[in-house]
């Protein structure tokens, strides 16, 4: 393995480590005298007749586990529901677990959503309720408004949405309006109790409405923005019928805005998003000896456009700087054709883009992402550099044909070129490390 490949592992290694959820609730939540303190928020809790705690996300798990470690001996009167991915340890009776589905809904997400939407129907202003939300809970916790929709239903819709093209804040803008627990309709469940969320953030900076659809913040879009994000992206030739029918006759129902009251008594905390992985990978980089430059403007492009982009950018920095690192945080979009049966993500596809156009070039190109997982297979992402096209059409796999069959897992295993973390119990979105020399 070549040094730059050896670095960028290691960059990438490094800022999932340092962006611990663990870490990150010691630093952010604090009991001491009956207070109970949440980014600057104060709680006295003797005042509460009932302490709920309701997670769901991909990093549900440590979540719980980190915030109940930080209330103490407190932790006893703290009871609720989990939504995970994964099996957990076994929590107290008081606890309800479930494992939800992603990314699409299952029977569990629907069962977990009826639960939470019940329990939160009986809280009382004496009440405290902390949110503990990550991404992926889009998924994992869902019923949508109209009464009798099937699981297979909203598992379609939802499969349709990621497919789509569409960026995140568009997809779930469309979320929001079809469900009975996103866009704030958690938050108006549960008025009039105490409300306090702490959130691990897979959107981009000043978009946490759209961090697993927003279930307990004011909602931004509306249900016009929806009508037009069916349009643009055909949305009613591949959601189902009952579905499709409310886009082309337009009886969505409007979700609760900012200023609404129902918000008076909630307050949010940011405990770890995609700049703390990114600060963390610069840190790591420079001690590397990479000359370090961040950009994030191809948040939400398409993989295609993004590849140019950071390209062409990175062999700019090279012509002003040796030993260059470029990071780039966030998402890009991957429309997968209809039919495409391969195995990959938008990480390992954008890496394969990248690497036609690095062929025989010194560029080294990581792109991974932190929950641990990219798309339909069990890698993170991928590292590629100016001798990966050459090394596929020595085995016998053009990169051309794996990026046409949507197949790029296939490829990029053939060649030991995936990142294969597991499950990391974290969701900061990706990570794009671009070194140049």
């Amino acid at each position: 393995m070549n040094r730059a490949r050896e670095d960028a592992l290691d960059i990438f290694r490094y800022a999932l480590n340092a962006s611990r959820v663990e870490t990150a609730m010691e630093r952010e939540v604090r009991f001491d005298s009956g207070e109970l303190q949440i980014g600057g928020h104060r709680y006295s809790l003797d005042q509460y007749r009932r302490l709920r705690l309701i997670a769901f996300g991909k990093a549900a798990s440590p979540m719980l586990w980190a915030f109940l470690r930080q209330t103490g001996s407190e932790a006893e009167r703290f009871g609720g529901i989990v939504v995970a991915p994964e099996l957990m340890k076994l929590l107290p009776s008081r606890f309800r677990v479930y494992r939800g589905g992603h990314p699409s809904p299952n029977e569990a997400s629907v069962t977990a959503a009826a639960d939470v939407l019940e329990t939160l129907r009986s809280l009382t202003k004496r009440d405290l309720v902390i949110f503990l939300v990550s991404g992926g809970g889009s998924a994992m916790v869902e019923q949508f408004l109209t009464p009798g929709v099937s699981v297979d239903v909203i598992a379609t819709t939802h499969k349709a949405l990621v497919e789509s093209g569409a960026p995140i804040a568009a997809i779930n803008a469309v979320r929001k309006h079809l469900s009975a627990v996103k866009g704030g309709r958690l938050a108006e469940v549960a008025a009039p109790a105490e409300q306090m969320t702490i959130f691990v953030s897979d959107v981009p900076e000043g978009e946490l409405d759209a961090l697993s659809s927003g279930p307990t913040l004011p909602d931004r879009s509306t249900t016009e923005d929806v009508y037009r994000i069916a349009e643009k992206y055909g949305l009613a030739e591949s959601v189902p019928a009952v579905i499709a029918t409310m886009f082309r006759d337009r009886t969505l129902v409007e979700t609760p805005k900012p200023g609404d009251g129902i918000f008076d008594r909630s307050r949010w905390c940011v405990l770890l998003d995609s700049g703390s992985l990114e600060d963390a990978a610069a840190v790591r980089a420079r001690e590397l000896g990479w000359h370090v430059e961040i950009d994030n403007r191809c948040d939400d492009w398409s993989a295609e456009r993004a590849a140019g982009y950071l390209l062409e950018r990175v062999r700019e920095l090279r012509r002003e700087r040796a030993r260059v690192c470029l990071l780039s945080a966030g998402e890009v979009t991957v429309r997968v054709a209809a039919g495409a049966t391969g195995k990959g993500g938008r990480n390992q596809h954008f890496a394969l883009l990248c690497s036609d156009g690095i062929a025989g070039d010194e560029i080294t190109v990581l792109s991974a992402g932190s929950d641990g997982i990219d798309g339909n297979s069990l890698a993170a992402g991928a590292v590629v550099d100016g001798s990966t096209t050459r090394e596929a059409e020595a085995a016998g796999y053009p990169v051309a044909a794996a990026l046409a069959a949507f197949d790029s897992n296939s490829l990029l295993t053939l060649l030991g070129d995936t990142i294969v973390t597991g499950p990391t119990g974290n969701n900061l979105r990706d990570l794009r490390i671009l070194l140049a020399s």
